[in-house]
C-alpha cells in the first residue's frame, strides 16, 4: 500500500476560535459520515463531537472495486462499494484494516490495506 505523501489538509479549512455544539443532532446512520466515537474527520469538528479529529491522508482504491465494511472484520456487514481507482481519505489504520471515507460527507467504512493502490 502506498499513501500519497500529501494529505488532504489543503482541501479543508481547520476550525478557528472556540467550537461550540449547540443542541442535539440526529445520530447519522453507521457509515454515513466519517464519524466514530473516538475519531472523526477534521471537517466535522464544528458540528459533531468526537474524542479526536483526524486530518486525512489521500490514497486510491486499487485495480478492483472494494466493498466497504461497517466493522473491521471479514464477516462484517457490507456497507457500500467504491470503484477501482477512486480517490479516498484514510483516517485510521489498525493491523490489516483501514478506516477511510470518500470525503467529509461520507460514505465511510473499512477495507483491507491490500485494497489500496
Amino acid at each position: 500500500m502506498s499513501i500519497a505523501a500529501d494529505n488532504a489538509a489543503s482541501n479543508y479549512v481547520r476550525p478557528e476560535g472556540p467550537l461550540c455544539l449547540s443542541g442535539p443532532l440526529a445520530r447519522p446512520e453507521p457509515g454515513q459520515l466519517p464519524l466514530r466515537g473516538d475519531l472523526a474527520h477534521i471537517a466535522l469538528a464544528g458540528t459533531h463531537l468526537a474524542a479526536h479529529y483526524v486530518i486525512p491522508t489521500l490514497a486510491k482504491i486499487s485495480e478492483k472495486d472494494v466493498t466497504l465494511k461497517l466493522a473491521p472484520v471479514a464477516d462484517g456487514e457490507d456497507h457500500c462499494v467504491l470503484e477501482a481507482g477512486s480517490a479516498v481519505e484514510v483516517l485510521d489504520i489498525a493491523g490489516d484494516w483501514v478506516w477511510l471515507c470518500s470525503g467529509a460527507e461520507g460514505p465511510a467504512g473499512y477495507c483491507l490495506t491490500s485494497d489500496l493502490a
